[in-house]
């Protein structure tokens, strides 16, 4: 069995369409699960019962359950609720970004308490409220703590938005699986997902580190 240089060549260019419609998709997934998980992150440390406990459930439920799951109960199972057609982006979206939230809030989480406990008292001796003192005081630099996580979180969704495809999404994979369909090429195809994934990924990896080195030094 040869293997067929021409028909990489030939898919490359919709390969890559794909591969731009998966970082699309991530990056709007994290930034929504970065938006709910520094809300939830905080909720989980607040004094507030009810708070506390509302986001444990939500962080348990969402992590506990597979993506896969997720997805189906938003684009199969929401739309008989609403009796409304739920878009395949708009489901991919919620179900990626709710998804990662429950993630990037323990990350969060993880990030507020390294804080020392001082610097809660000491905006609080200066008269700020908690929220104030968590908003300008504690976040910024917890911040710095949460990049490399962030980092792993961004890859690790960037890996697993490849299930979207079930719901009919043609991400990168779904093209591969579209093209193989048509050309019965599968080792091609399938090798030039994967690196075309693992490029991706190494170049994420190497922008978080720059990040992380830029603000070590900052």
């Amino acid at each position: 069995m040869s293997f067929n240089f021409d028909l990489v060549i030939q898919s490359f260019p919709l390969l890559l369409l794909g591969a731009g419609i998966t970082i699309k998709i991530t990056a709007l997934s994290v930034g929504l699960g970065m938006i709910i998980g520094m809300f939830v992150g905080i909720a989980r440390i607040s004094h507030v019962t009810p708070l506390r406990m509302l986001a444990a459930v939500y962080i348990d439920f969402l992590r506990g359950t597979p993506l896969l799951v997720q997805i189906f109960l938003i684009y199969f199972a929401l739309p008989l609720m609403l009796d409304q057609r739920v878009d395949p982006f708009v489901a991919a979206i919620t179900a990626c970004g709710i998804n990662s939230g429950a993630y990037v809030a323990e990350i969060f989480r993880a990030g507020i308490q390294a804080i020392d406990k001082g610097q809660m008292e000491a905006g609080r001796s200066l008269g700020m409220t908690w929220v104030q003192t968590m908003r300008y005081v504690i976040v910024p630099q917890a911040f710095k703590n949460i990049v490399p996580p962030l980092g792993n979180e961004f890859i690790a969704l960037l890996k697993d938005s490849s299930l979207v495809s079930v719901i009919g999404f043609e991400e990168l994979t779904r093209r591969g699986q579209l093209i193989i369909a048509r050309t019965y090429g599968s080792l091609e195809i399938w090798l030039s997902v994967a690196v075309i994934y693992l490029v991706m990924t190494l170049a994420i990896s190497r922008l978080v580190a720059y990040m992380e080195k830029r603000l070590k030094t900052s």
